[in-house]
C-alpha cells in the first residue's frame, strides 16, 4: 500500500518558527540533528498544561494533580506504543539521552560489572556515549574497548567480533551517527553481542525521528533518546530497559517519588518506573513528548520517513555538484545528516557566511572528536534534515555554499 504524499505547505504551517526571518532572509533551518523545531500542537499542549492544570503529579488527591498525573501517564503509554515496549513501566523518563546513558552506566555497572570486565563502544559515538562508560570503567576496574570505523564511516563488524568475549558485559552503540548519518546494522550488532552473553544499549537519539523503532523486534536491552530530537520540548528524555534488568539495577538517584518506605534504619525502593524517577518530573516536557508522538502518528511515520529519504537523496545529489566539496563518510545507508568540507575553508567560516544568509547549519566536531581524529580534520559543516524541510531550502544551501566558497577562496 503506497504511503500518503506529504502536504509540505500544511506541515510547515504547523511550525511557527519557520516563518521567521534572519538578517532579512527567510529562515532555512538545517540543524535538526542538534534539535528539531516544535509544532504548534506541542507548544499548545505545553501551554495548556501551565494555563489549566499545572500541578505536581502522584502526590495529590485534588483535581489538578489527578489531571496532571493522568496526562503524564498517558504520555508514558504513548512512548511505550511508539517503541513497542512490552510494559509501560519499562519506560523511564529522564532529562535526555545523556542522562539516560549515565543512568545505565552507573546502575547497570554497579550491579553487573566487576574488575577485569570489559565494555565496548564504537569510534563513532557522541561524547555522551563515551564519557559515562569511561567513568564507569574507572570506577569498576573495567576496560573500555572501541569498535573501529573504516574510511566510509561504517563500523568494522569483523573487528567488533574479535573484541567480543566472555568478559564483555555491555555494548553501547549508536544506531545512527549524529555526524556522519551512518545507519548501523543495529539488529546484527545486538545478535552478535547476545551470542557472547553481553547486553546492549542502543543510542537512538538520531534514529527515533528517522526510522521505525521496535525494541522487542530488536531485542534491545536498553534504548535511549531525547524528546527534543523528535519535535518535543527540551529537557525530557527516555530510557527503555527490559524489566528484568531494571528490577536488578540499583537506583541512580535518591529522593522523593522513588521510595516505598523511608526510615533512618532502611529505605525500600518504589516499583518501576518510579525507582528511577527521583524528584519532581518534567511534567510539561512529558506532556509535550506525548503530543509530539501524536503529531507524528497523525501524519504517518512512513509518510515522514519517505519524504525525509527523498529529500536527503536530493541534497546529496545537489551538494555533489559543488566544486571542491567532499562528504565526510560515505556509508551505504545514511539517515538525516550530511557532513562535508569544501576546499580548505574552515567549517566555522563557512557556517558564519551561511548564517548571514539565514541558513542554520552546525559546524565543529559535533561532540564527536574521535571521528574528527579518524579523518584528521578540525570539524565539518553538518546539514541535518527534517520532513518540514524543502528542496527549495536545499537549493538555497547550495547557493549559499557556492557564495561562501567564492568569498573565502
Amino acid at each position: 500500500m503506497p504511503t500518503t504524499k506529504l502536504n509540505i505547505e500544511k506541515i510547515r504551517a504547523d511550525f511557527p518558527i519557520l516563518n521567521e526571518t534572519i538578517y532579512g532572509k527567510p529562515l532555512v533551518y538545517l540543524d535538526n540533528g542538534a534539535t528539531t523545531q516544535k509544532p504548534k500542537q506541542v507548544i499548545d499542549a505545553v501551554s495548556q498544561y501551565y494555563n489549566e492544570y499545572n500541578s505536581n503529579v502522584h502526590r495529590g488527591v485534588h483535581f489538578l494533580s489527578q489531571k496532571a498525573t493522568d496526562a503524564e501517564e498517558a504520555a508514558r503509554r504513548k512512548v511505550q506504543h511508539f517503541i513497542n515496549a512490552k510494559h509501560e513501566y519499562e519506560v523511564i523518563f529522564t532529562r535526555g539521552t545523556t542522562e539516560s546513558i549515565n543512568l545505565v552506566a552507573y546502575s547497570f555497572c554497579k550491579q553487573y560489572v566487576k574488575p577485569g570486565d570489559e565494555i565496548i563502544v564504537s569510534a563513532m559515538e557522541h561524547h555522551s556515549n563515551i564519557v559515562p562508560w569511561q567513568i564507569a570503567c574507572e570506577d569498576r576496574g573495567a576496560t573500555l574497548r572501541v569498535i573501529p570505523i573504516d574510511e566510509n564511516g561504517e563500523l568494522m563488524l569483523d573487528e567488533f567480533d574479535k573484541l567480543l568475549n566472555d568478559k564483555t558485559r555491555i555494548v553501547a552503540v549508536t544506531w545512527v551517527s549524529n555526524t556522519l548519518g551512518t545507519v548501523n546494522p543495529i539488529r546484527q550488532i545486538i545478535e552478535m553481542a547476545h551470542a557472547k552473553g553481553a547486553k546492549v544499549l542502543v543510542d537512538a537519539a538520531q534514529a527515533i525521528q528517522h526510522t521505525h523503532v521496535d525494541v522487542r523486534a530488536l531485542d534491545a536491552d536498553f534504548l535511549v533518546f531525547s524528546g527534543h530530537k523528535i519535535y518535543a520540548p527540551t529537557g525530557i528524555g527516555v530510557l527503555y530497559g527490559k524489566e528484568a534488568l531494571l528490577n536488578e539495577m540499583p537506583p541512580y538517584q535518591g529522593g522523593g517519588s522513588m521510595i516505598k518506605q523511608v526510615t533512618f534504619a532502611k529505605t525500600t525502593w518504589a516499583d518501576l518506573p518510579f525507582k528511577f524517577e527521583a524528584g519532581t518530573p518534567h511534567v510539561s516536557g512529558i506532556i509535550g513528548l506525548g503530543k509530539a508522538l501524536d503529531y507524528m502518528n497523525e501524519i504517518g511515520l512512513d509518510t515522514i520517513f519517505d519524504a525525509e529519504h527523498e529529500l536527503l537523496e536530493y541534497a546529496e545529489a545537489k551538494l555533489s555538484t559543488i566544486s571542491g566539496l567532499r562528504f565526510i563518510g560515505n556509508p551505504k545507508e545514511r539517515a538525516g545528516t550530511l557532513s562535508f568540507l569544501i576546499n580548505d575553508i574552515h567549517p566555522f567560516d563557512l557556517g558564519e557566511i551561511l548564517d548571514k544568509q539565514g541558513i542554520a547549519v552546525r559546524t565543529g566536531h559535533h561532540c564527536c572528536q574521535p571521528i574528527m581524529e579518524h579523518y584528521q580534520i578540525p570539524g565539518t559543516v553538518r546539514a541535518s534534515f527534517s520532513f518540514y524541510n524543502t528542496k527549495e531550502e536545499v537549493d538555497a544551501l547550495v547557493k549559499g555554499i557556492e557564495r561562501g566558497a567564492a568569498m573565502l577562496g
